[in-house]
């Protein structure tokens, strides 16, 4: 449904950015009424992520996302326009009002939702009919409860062309919304499609806000993939989701559990460790990292353990370890994975494990020192080089000295001599964290200017001086009335994207509606919002005043005629128009 504009302003207004984004992105106070942290849409150790009190905007210097406190929920919680609102007036305690317009958008979100919901039913049903058995026998050799497969919504997806196809058909949804969600195939045959799920044990995959967004298989016997995953949908991101949380994010444990298997997941909780999750098919996105970071502090990796569980233990621990959580892992020993570890040794000694789980410094130095034979003095160098290195990353120096102090005993160096090494590569990793930060913050200009370059406008200097009519006009809307005096319109832009800006502008000045950075960019999807932040946060050149806008107009007019060759007619309109803008 559409949102009046009036409630979008005085909700923008009723919220705090810096509350909103506080709640998800660690912000420390830089100066004025700038707030930095690490930002949470690309990875980085060096925070460049402003937030802006008083202009209640946001801004990455090094990745460009921009925007409002709406384009902030859009963007992080990778949601619609209205869902975005929503949350926030959910957060401002006003309800949002309807205008009585279909959103087509939002009407297909939430069909796909509820074919999801009965897609999962479906399931569940199929698991206790005759057609479910070797599902059933599957659960049972994995010791699965019938408490928890009810609780988790597990089903079975039997050896069938399109059982559930036919099955959802018979509700009233159509082929194309099958497709469209992930639940079917196209064939080669015109027309034609077929179950994704077939001969799999399913898992519903739900979302913190308990709708079914998507679903993971197993596969029953032997078979690949050993897990498929719904494709990426309209509702569902494998990078951005993790598989019960929904669940996890209840638990009294103070930490999260990350495991491989879905699996894993239900015998932990089965056992009592109700805070376990697990990533979807893929391996720990920098996205997943950050919405465990939403509700906990500390993340306990229990992958599988063989090398590929510890090669990807290696690539979760700096994604975790960036969002600020405390980032542990355990060693199974010969149990291949936790359902195995709980099936042979019992929930009381996962336990003693999770007490005395490690810190993911020794993990890595472990994980270094196996690479290399201490017994040879190639062995000791290579290792010597390769934990400083490791070490060097730590912030802490009381943590830099004790850790190197255990490098120089493994490798028989004097312990000055190791921490000469770490020193030294601390620095110079500082010294490389400043200049870039410097690069992005304090040279704002050159940061946009790479930012600018992705746009390809066709006259850069018109798009130039257009950016600068919207500066002017947002920092001072009675500038408009200069603008009109001089006859100018949206139809003298080059750029699209500033023409409709423009628009957008300047009928919130002649509405006499606020013209707030935060407001206008509520009008705006992602991609806009973070273009129109970088326009507004540019560094201006000119005062704002009526011959700023006046020169930039002119500038425009200007460059209007440069793309052509002019005939002798032509040229007499230039001169013409050039005399009458005062123009040399």
């Amino acid at each position: 449904m559409t949102i009046p504009g009036s409630f979008l302003d005085d909700l923008v207004s009723r919220v705090d950015i810096t509350d909103v984004v506080g709640s998800y992105v660690r912000l420390t106070k830089r100066s004025g009424s700038s707030m930095l942290g690490l930002c949470p849409f690309h990875s980085e150790k060096t925070p460049s992520f402003s937030v802006n009190a008083d202009k209640q905007i946001y801004h990455c210097f090094g990745c460009g996302k921009g925007g409002g406190v709406i384009n902030f929920i859009m963007e992080i919680e990778n949601l619609q326009f209205r869902d975005a609102v929503e949350i926030l007036a959910k957060r401002a305690g006003v309800t949002v009002p309807d205008s009585g317009v279909s959103d087509e958008l939002m009407g297909k979100r939430q069909r796909m939702l509820t074919l999801n919901r009965d897609a999962a039913k479906h399931f569940h049903e199929m698991l206790s009919s005759p057609l479910g058995q070797t599902a059933r026998d599957y659960l049972a050799m994995r010791g699965m409860s019938k408490a928890f497969i009810t609780k988790f919504g597990i089903g079975a997806a039997p050896d069938s062309w399109s059982l559930l196809m036919d099955a959802m058909i018979r509700k009233g949804y159509s082929r194309q919304e099958l497709l469209e969600a992930g639940l079917a195939r196209s064939s080669r045959k015109e027309g034609g499609a077929y179950d994704l799920f077939r001969n799999r044990l399913m898992f519903p995959v739900i979302d913190v806000r308990g709708h079914v967004i998507g679903f993971s298989g197993r596969i029953l016997g032997d078979g690949e993939p050993k897990y498929l995953n719904s494709p990426d949908t309209l509702v569902f991101s494998k990078s951005r989701n993790l598989f019960a949380l929904n669940l996890a994010k209840k638990t009294k444990a103070g930490m999260l559990i990350l495991v491989e298997g879905n699996i894993d997941v239900v015998a932990l909780h089965q056992a009592g460790f109700d805070s376990a999750v697990a990533s979807l098919g893929t391996a720990l996105t920098a996205e997943q990292a950050r919405l465990m970071a939403r509700y906990t502090e500390m993340s306990v990796i229990a992958f599988d353990s063989d090398e590929a569980g510890k090669r990807a233990a290696l690539r979760a621990i700096p994604l975790l370890e960036k969002t600020g959580m405390a980032v542990k892992l355990v060693d199974m020993g010969v149990s291949k994975d936790p359902d195995e570890f709980l099936k042979k040794q019992g929930a009381d000694a996962f336990k003693i494990l999770l007490q005395r789980s490690e810190n993911h410094i020794s993990y890595k130095l472990m994980s270094v020192r196996n690479n290399y034979d201490l017994s040879t003095d190639e062995g000791r160098i290579g290792y010597i080089s390769a934990a400083t290195a490791v070490l060097s990353e730590l912030e802490s120096k009381p943590e830099r000295e004790v850790y190197g102090g255990r490098v120089a005993k493994e490798t028989g160096v004097s312990p000055e001599s190791i921490q000469m090494e770490i020193a030294k590569k601390f620095k110079s990793r500082k010294t490389r964290a400043r200049k870039d930060f410097e690069k992005k913050v304090t040279r704002p200009r050159e940061a946009f200017q790479q930012t600018d370059r992705q746009q390809r406008e066709a006259n850069v200097v018109s798009a130039v001086a257009e950016e600068g009519v919207i500066r002017c006009l947002a920092r001072d809307p009675m500038l408009i009335s200069i603008a009109q005096d001089m006859g100018f319109s949206h139809t003298e832009f080059t750029s699209t994207f500033l023409a409709e800006t423009y628009e957008k502008l300047t009928k919130r000045i002649l509405e006499s509606r606020d013209t707030r950075a935060s407001l206008l960019l509520s009008e705006f999807d992602a991609a806009g919002a973070a273009r129109l932040t970088n326009i507004l946060e540019k560094p201006e050149a000119l005062p704002y005043s009526e011959q700023s806008i006046r020169e930039y107009i002119s500038k425009i007019r200007s460059e209007k005629f440069r793309s052509v060759v002019p005939d002798s007619h032509m040229l007499l309109e230039i001169k013409k128009f050039r005399e009458q803008n005062g123009l040399s």
